[in-house]
């Protein structure tokens, strides 16, 4: 021995177990090139949604606070703010309990021809906007096939705001049963036995056993269904009639603002149904985490 070293150690793995240790350790990406994929998604990203969203927000206020509050304070605006709020709520209301009723006929009834259902439920996804408008007005009209009945008994659907919801209803369903529908069918069938043999009612294993585990996704369902509804153009504006303080959407007067090249207020009315929307989504995201989980089967 020299030097108090062994004959034939080597000091080399040693020093490098040491810098081992103290370096941090970096854990391999699980998908190859995933900074410079992350990097792209976000400006695309950018490009196509912040960029547009961010204009929008400025436009309104390049002509000044004046010119904003008098957009915004303007009768005909209101109103048509109004109906579309009130109207996409209210359609938002209706989506939510009628989805949970063809979910549940979905997911554990089964009728007969409950694929064709199924398959029906999807229709307004593929179905273009303007197509289904005109349908729905040919229908609910006082000529139509269900408005002439209607009309019988003093209801009038087409050309009122009555008619907006059946329109948002139409496009907003499919939203609620295709969020609810896969978490029925996850639940298993085993709880409600279980609940039925230990003595509840119907109403109560409904109410404690599948209600608790479906809030989160009605929840979803619900802001889908209003923020589709609050920007809903194409099938509304046939049924909607369209007259200024009674039936006129929000959308519909951003387009008469633009023909009338008042950018500014086009875009203030914009603004409004964009942060209303955004809102509505924000408040459904936080009653989701907020909603107790049922044993242990909702997060």
């Amino acid at each position: 021995m020299s030097g108090g070293v062994l004959p034939g150690w080597d000091a080399r793995p040693a020093a490098l177990s040491i810098l081992a240790r103290l370096l941090p350790r970096r854990t391999p990406a699980v998908i190859p090139g995933a900074l410079p994929s992350l990097a792209l998604t976000l400006v695309w990203v950018g490009l196509i949604v912040l960029l547009p969203l961010a204009a929008l927000a400025a436009r309104p206020w390049q002509d000044g606070p004046a010119a904003l509050l008098h957009a915004l304070s303007d009768r005909r605006t209101l109103a048509a703010l109004r109906l579309s709020f009130g109207t996409a709520l209210g359609a938002a209301i209706l989506c939510t309990l009628l989805g949970l009723l063809l979910a549940w006929v979905l997911g554990r009834v089964r009728p007969p021809g409950w694929r064709l259902l199924d398959a029906m439920i999807d229709l307004p996804f593929a179905l273009p906007t303007a197509v289904a408008g005109i349908t729905l007005t040919t229908l609910y009209a006082r000529t139509g096939w269900l408005g002439a009945p209607l009309a019988r008994i003093g209801m009038r659907v087409a050309y009122t705001p009555l008619g907006i919801m059946v329109a948002l209803v139409f496009v907003g369903l499919p939203f609620v049963v295709r969020v609810v529908l896969p978490v029925l069918r996850d639940l298993p069938a085993e709880l409600e036995e279980a609940a039925a043999t230990l003595g509840a009612r119907p109403a109560q294993v409904a109410w404690r056993v599948l209600l608790p585990a479906l809030w989160p996704a009605l929840a979803t369902g619900f802001g889908l269904a209003f923020a589709r509804g609050v920007g809903e153009y194409g099938s509304v504006i046939f049924i909607a009639g369209n007259r200024p303080l009674v039936s006129e959407i929000a959308p519909l007067l951003i387009v008469i603002r633009l023909q009338e090249f008042d950018y500014g207020g086009a875009a203030a009315v914009g603004l409004v149904m964009l942060l209303a929307a955004a809102l509505c989504l924000l408040l459904v995201s936080a009653a989701r985490r907020r909603l107790p989980a049922s044993l242990g089967l909702v997060r």
